[in-house]
């Protein structure tokens, strides 16, 4: 057998070489991996999700109730209860100790006690409340709603209406500074619009070229970036100060809410076809590092800066109906108690 020379020796070392370094690049473009799984059960469909890193705690709308789970443990760890129909969003005070929740089907906030999940207030508004948040630099919830067209705007202390603002079409999801200047996507017209918290009216419209119907929003402060995800797989990057596009990233299909991550300046969008994209923005450039496969119908998400974990919901599906002239496009039916977390992580 011929001697192999110390070249020939390396040579299979330089090929494991080769080999590991494709495995670790291949790794760092793609960061997220699914860690667990908790089935919550229960019926009734899903919408928006919310973290509360300080008290380790996910909320989920499901149905006519809003789900606390322990993300320390995946267990349930209550429920706020007695919401009429569908509930749409959560919206925590900085007092810590207070939660909101927009009841779609009662157009209402409903007001809770986050130490033991009992209600304290229920507040009319206008039709079909769907996003909602808390505004620190005014100590306001609002809330934006699909049906009537407008935001109801709610003194926290006092608990009541303050200020009705109509707006250019069907209000979506929203995003605030926190110094008195608020976003909000208008699904129906493609476009954002600029609120001021304070004078409690719009101070700009800036439409949203090649996004439609956009969704989820999700905010950089420090880049003053906004992330709008829209239909046809794209996600849509906003200055929050000209309103001028900033950028595009692929992303997947069917997206209902975005997400950001502040230290790892990672975007994100999830979507019904069951995947989560994962998108870089480092200073002007965006790139999709990742598509991660999830599952069907997680269209809904939630990040935590504090553990660097993402959370979508989903449950399974019975057979899709039949197509009728009422209902050209129906869903399938949910199978009963299979609500589930998904967890993401690296």
């Amino acid at each position: 057998m011929p001697k192999l020379s110390g070249f020939s020796r390396t040579l299979p070392f330089i090929a494991l070489c080769l080999f590991l370094a494709q495995g670790l690049a291949a790794v760092a473009q793609s960061p997220y991996h699914i860690l667990d799984r908790w089935k919550l059960g229960g019926d009734g469909g899903w919408d928006y999700m919310l973290v509360d890193s300080a008290a380790h705690r996910l909320y989920i709308t499901h149905g006519n109730r809003v789900e606390a789970v322990d993300t320390t443990t995946g267990k349930p760890a209550g429920a706020i209860t007695g919401l009429h129909g569908f509930s749409h969003g959560i919206a925590l005070d900085t007092d810590g100790k207070t939660g909101y929740i927009s009841d779609g089907g009662g157009n209402a906030v409903v007001v809770f006690d986050r130490s033991n999940f009992s209600t304290l207030a229920t507040i009319a508004v206008g039709t079909n409340p769907d996003a909602i948040l808390f505004d620190p630099s005014t100590n306001t919830v609002w809330t934006f709603n699909g049906r009537s067209h407008d935001i109801s705007v709610v003194d926290a202390a006092a608990r009541k209406v303050v200020a009705t603002i109509p707006v250019p079409g069907k209000p979506e999801f929203a995003a605030t500074d926190g110094k008195g200047n608020i976003y909000d996507n208008i699904e129906d017209k493609n476009e954002i619009i600029r609120l001021d918290a304070g004078a409690r009216k719009i101070t700009a419209e800036w439409p949203l070229a090649g996004c439609e119907s956009p969704s989820g929003l999700a905010f950089d402060t420090a880049s003053s970036h906004l992330f709008a995800v829209c239909d046809a797989k794209v996600m849509a990057i906003v200055n929050a100060t000209s309103g001028k596009e900033a950028g595009k990233a692929a992303i997947c299909d069917g997206p209902d809410a975005a997400g950001w991550d502040p230290n790892h300046k990672l975007a994100f969008a999830s979507c019904g076809d069951g995947n989560l994209a994962v998108v870089k923005a480092s200073g002007s450039k965006f790139e999709t590092v990742e598509m991660l496969p999830t599952e069907r119908g997680a269209r809904t998400m939630a990040y935590d800066p504090a553990t660097d974990r993402i959370y979508t919901v989903t449950a399974e599906f019975g057979p899709r109906p039949a197509p009728t002239a009422d209902n050209p496009h129906p869903r399938p039916a949910i199978v009963p108690n299979s609500f589930t977390v998904i967890v993401m992580g690296r």
